[in-house]
């Protein structure tokens, strides 16, 4: 297998959402909305707009973060913090803490970044969108 890339669903603000995690990660992001696919003609006037698919390349060519808005009709498929994480291993504490500091800015912090028993700084945040973070760095073995 050559990589895992996680593909979230937001309910409209997808594009808004990447715009917040490239200035957290930085990166080239692509976007492409439903006006913009071939064959879009079923596709309702309010939805548009709206990405089709988005994706934000992290951690160098081998890591993309995905996403794409639900459709009209499909939001109720959306589950607001739901039974997943994004786990991130920084590559030493400074960027644990930006990163960290970052994202979690308007979120909600389940556990603060810290030493813990199993890592020297960990911790568990939802975003403002709602997606859920783990950050995990381990100066000693990378994890």
């Amino acid at each position: 297998m050559k990589s895992i890339n996680p593909y979230l669903i937001f309910n409209g603000n997808a594009e808004e959402a990447f715009d917040f995690y490239q200035s957290v990660f930085g990166g080239d992001v692509f976007k492409m909305r439903f006006n913009e696919m071939p064959g879009t003609s079923g596709i309702p006037e309010q939805d548009q707009n709206k990405l089709a698919h988005v994706a934000l390349a992290i951690a160098g060519k081998d890591q993309t973060l995905m996403a794409s808005d639900a459709r009209t009709g499909h939001e109720a498929n959306i589950q607001k913090n739901g039974n997943y994480y994004l786990s991130l291993e920084p590559d030493n504490a400074e960027e644990a803490e930006i990163i960290y500091r970052k994202l979690s800015d308007g979120g909600k912090v389940f556990m603060p970044l810290d030493e813990t028993d199993w890592a020297d700084m960990f911790a568990m945040f939802s975003d403002k969108f709602g997606i859920q973070w783990m950050i995990n760095y381990e100066e000693s073995t990378g994890f």
